[in-house]
């Protein structure tokens, strides 16, 4: 087969990644805290008759760092991160580390997130606040008080930006790299009455979905005249009458 051939279908795999991911974050444009998904591409070189030749690799996924916009709430368990921080809950198998702040308090004090996995403190506990006590106040560095008593800190933990993130369940991730409580609170700060939403900009991923569109139109197009000029060489080139 022509090595065009190969070259277009390797083009057009990597649209359809490209697609997946967009589909992905378009779906999540109103989740809290959601990170958008983006892809990087490498060219493959193989060796070829006549010269290397290249390849669109598979592509490889990240999520985006970036932060979502902040929108004010006045709930008291609402908190938006300021900064590139991350607030620690309890996963199935560990910590794990979310940017969704709409937190809830049940009926024995526990903070939890709205799927209800467990907010930690700095330590990785999770917090026990007072029912009777009603609503917190929370301090830019984490620090929650009931009336003019501190009774825990949100664990704010920065995420080692050479780590590769890793969804995990409940809008959350987890980090390749250990991770480390946040103690300068100088250019990194928690506000209470705020959520942070999504940072998936629309606009910019319907600008990629017609440049994906387009481009795999050029793919199939170039693909179906490459299929054509091999039969018709096959044709010239097989005896009269075969």
């Amino acid at each position: 087969m022509q090595n065009s051939l190969y070259v277009n279908l390797s083009a057009q795999v990597a649209l359809d990644k490209r697609l997946t991911t967009i589909a992905n974050n378009v779906a999540n444009m109103a989740t809290a805290g959601f990170r958008a998904e983006e892809t990087k591409f490498s060219a493959l070189l193989a060796q070829a008759t006549k010269g290397a030749v290249a390849f669109v690799g598979s592509g490889d996924t990240y999520l985006s760092r970036a932060s979502g916009p902040i929108t004010k709430t006045d709930s008291p368990l609402d908190v938006a991160i300021q900064g590139d921080a991350w607030l620690g809950i309890g996963g199935a198998s560990g910590p794990v580390y979310t940017r969704d702040g709409r937190l809830t308090m049940d009926a024995t004090g526990q903070l939890r997130t709205l799927t209800g996995q467990p907010v930690l403190d700095p330590g990785g506990s999770p917090l026990l606040l007072d029912p009777q006590q009603g609503p917190p106040t929370i301090g830019r560095d984490g620090s929650i008080y009931q009336g003019t008593n501190q009774v825990g800190s949100l664990g704010v933990f920065i995420l080692d930006k050479k780590g590769t993130l890793t969804r995990a369940p409940g809008n959350a991730v987890t980090s390749s790299l250990p991770v480390r409580p946040v103690q300068d609170f100088t250019g990194i700060g928690v506000v209470q009455g705020y959520v942070e939403g999504s940072n998936v900009n629309p606009i910019m991923e319907m600008t990629k979905l017609i440049t994906i569109q387009r481009a795999f139109e050029s793919a199939a197009t170039a693909t179906a005249e490459a299929e054509s000029s091999l039969q018709s060489a096959v044709k010239s080139l097989s005896p009269q009458g075969s």
